[in-house]
């Protein structure tokens, strides 16, 4: 008996499927359960059902309000530096200076995070960058444990991310539109703005939705650069589960990011491709 084109797709997918279910889908359901429970007397979980774990969210304001407000600022800071590199990478330089400077954008990766964010708190401490400020005259700037900080080791650790997704775009570009552009005399900056930008808009979505969503669960920059002073919600999960454990607040907390991420994702997908979709209209007509 032969087996139908769909029954093979589906028995394709089935290890994908399955492989999802158990690693996305039972945590997340695992999380909600946990976030309408009580905490323990020795901590941990107690079974019920109640919202004042959800009432209890504002006690938590400053960590997302860091959150919401670096994770798009560091998000749309190393978008603004990583197309122009990018662009450069792909457009401007041959094909062999390409690869070693492909290759130094890699070779950070070669490091651990935690060795290279460690490295940025001798450089903004105060025996790095305000000591040589103090030395030219320029005193009493504090970099080190403020959100500059923080914003600066995110830059630094997600630039790549960044970087690559663009670079692929703009590498697979067709470089006979740019030349057509020019000929039929547009200047560069409008061959910019209305050929090479929107071909490489999928490769800046999917930057941004990569950097941005590990932003918003980010952990280790904010405590070493932030000194426990510039808490994201990663920070604060860690402290609910691992510190007071109280593990039904720290749910809410969770579900609550999940909820904020996937609004936030859906909004800037469907405006890409509102975007997108009107570029091809244009383009047709």
């Amino acid at each position: 008996m032969a087996i139908s084109q769909q029954s093979v797709q589906r028995i394709l997918l089935l290890p994908a499927t399955l492989w999802l279910l158990v690693m996305l889908i039972l945590p997340l359901i695992v999380v909600v359960i946990f976030s309408f429970g009580e905490r323990g007397a020795a901590g941990g979980y107690v079974p019920g059902f109640t919202l004042e774990q959800y009432a209890n969210l504002p006690a938590r304001l400053t960590a997302f309000k860091n959150t919401l407000l670096l994770a798009p600022a560091g998000t749309l800071a190393s978008l603004l530096i990583a197309y122009p590199l990018a662009y450069y990478l792909a457009v401007k330089v041959n094909p062999k200076l390409r690869t070693v400077l492909l290759v130094m954008i890699i070779v950070p990766f070669w490091t651990s995070i935690l060795i290279r964010t460690y490295a940025w708190i001798y450089i903004l401490g105060g025996q790095g960058l305000p000591r040589l400020l103090d030395f030219i005259g320029i005193e009493g700037i504090r970099l080190i444990n403020t959100p500059t900080a923080v914003l600066v080791g995110i830059i630094y650790g997600y630039l790549p991310l960044m970087v690559f997704p663009i670079y692929v775009s703009l590498e697979k570009l067709d470089k006979r539109l740019l030349e057509a552009s020019q000929d039929l005399g547009a200047s560069p900056f409008k061959t910019f703005c209305n050929v090479t930008l929107p071909l490489s808009l999928p490769g800046v979505a999917t930057g941004c939705m990569l950097v941005f969503i590990l932003l918003m669960g980010e952990f280790l920059i904010p405590a070493l650069l932030g000194g426990g002073k510039v808490f994201f919600i990663g920070n604060a999960l860690v402290d609910l589960f691992l510190q007071s454990r109280n593990w039904a607040y720290g749910s809410a907390v969770a579900a609550t990011l999940v909820v904020i991420m996937l609004i936030t994702v859906s909004i800037y997908m469907k405006l890409i491709l509102r975007h997108a979709k009107q570029r091809q209209d244009i383009s047709v007509l």
